[in-house]
């Protein structure tokens, strides 16, 4: 756990008499203990003296039963009882991780199609029946939710544009789960959400087993001490329908993880009018993107938007700009695997991906979510 989260947990421990500012009734909860976290910033969980938990996510809190406890008598907070099964994800980087942990039967409705997913686990039990697609995140079936009896509903933020969908969920008696792991700023807080739904599934120590094993590759990696003029620019981009360049913002997760890995992200915040909004993307236009990535080392094509690329040419064909960058005229350029970005487990063999990339040994080590185009 990070030493400056244990002092302020300390502190409010020693006030408050609970180890997060935002629990209400903190008195009626007697705390034995906090959920170990490395990376992750957007949720916390106090352990309670009688079995229960208190989870905490930006401002909502959740008291967690687990199976065999009893729901305190003067408890005020929304309960989570132990799920069994019939879960509701509207929250689609929340399906890798119920997968990762063997559960992926605990949850029968989702919000995506079909033909929206990548993961073949999960596009395998909705082809069984397994799983459901019970309508968009904005405009659920209700009646699916209530002839399931089901006990719990995870959605994403986006959730925030509906609020009447949330209400109404909630008027079923079903708690609603907001997950935020997209605001991480550390791109393994992402995946140390499994740990959350560890707790929710009675699995934390696998959830733990897994978080170890799935790091363990980026943790090995030593990178802190490389100067920025040793490091390798990098461009992550992918080109619009119309013809501008859908780039990532500086403060984004790819960036963080470019950096995590070796390599330094070419664009910064100097170079760009960076927007105030949430939006992790901008669109720049040709020009723009031309004049920094053109002696950039190594591109990067994101195939989550409109495509997968396999060759240069199809790359030249989007624009024959490109011949002139030097990553194209040196062989460097990447393409993301499609199943890259619902893969919330795969962060760190991204970055231990990227790393090869950086340190050229990209062609003797086999990688998982990166291939090059020629």
């Amino acid at each position: 756990m990070k030493p400056r989260f244990l002092l302020a947990s300390a502190i409010l421990l020693l006030l408050t008499g609970c180890t997060n500012a935002s629990q209400p009734d903190s008195g009626n909860y007697q705390i034995s203990g906090q959920m170990p976290l490395e990376y992750a910033a957007q949720f916390s969980v106090d352990y309670c003296a009688d079995g229960c938990s208190v989870i905490h996510i930006a401002g909502d809190d959740y008291l967690f039963v687990p199976k065999g406890c009893a729901e305190p008598a003067d408890n005020s907070l929304t309960v989570i009882h132990q799920p069994q099964g019939d879960i509701y994800v509207a929250a689609s980087s929340a399906m890798d991780l119920f997968d990762a942990l063997g559960s992926l039967d605990a949850v029968t409705m989702t919000s995506t199609d079909i033909d929206g997913w990548t993961l073949p686990d999960v596009r395998d039990a909705m082809q069984r029946g397994d799983l459901t697609f019970i309508g968009k995140y904005s405009a659920p079936d209700y009646e699916a939710l209530t002839e399931s009896d089901c006990p719990l509903v995870i959605e994403n933020t986006m959730i925030s544009h509906s609020p009447a969908v949330k209400e109404q969920i909630e008027a079923l008696g079903i708690p609603v789960l907001v997950e935020r792991s997209s605001y991480e700023q550390h791109p393994l807080g992402r995946m140390e959400w499994i740990k959350l739904y560890g707790l929710l599934l009675g699995k934390e120590e696998e959830a733990e087993k897994c978080f170890d094993e799935k790091t363990a590759g980026f943790r090995a990696l030593t990178l802190s001490d490389i100067p920025d003029s040793e490091r390798k620019t990098v461009a992550f981009f992918s080109i619009t329908a119309n013809g501008a360049v859908n780039i990532r913002k500086p403060g984004d997760y790819i960036a963080q993880m470019i950096a995590l890995s070796g390599g330094r992200y070419i664009f910064t915040a100097d170079d760009l009018h960076i927007d105030e909004n949430a939006l992790s993307t901008m669109n720049i236009q040709m020009e723009t993107f031309y004049s920094t990535a053109k002696d950039a080392d190594i591109l990067i094509y994101n195939s989550t938007i409109e495509g997968q690329l396999d060759s240069i040419s199809q790359l030249t064909e989007k624009s024959l700009v490109f011949r002139d960058f030097r990553a194209v005229q040196n062989d460097a350029v990447w393409c993301t695997e499609q199943n890259f970005y619902q893969q919330t487990t795969g962060a760190a063999d991204m970055m231990t991906d990227l790393n090869c990339i950086f340190s050229g040994q990209a062609d003797t080590e086999r990688l998982t979510y990166l291939h090059r185009i020629h």
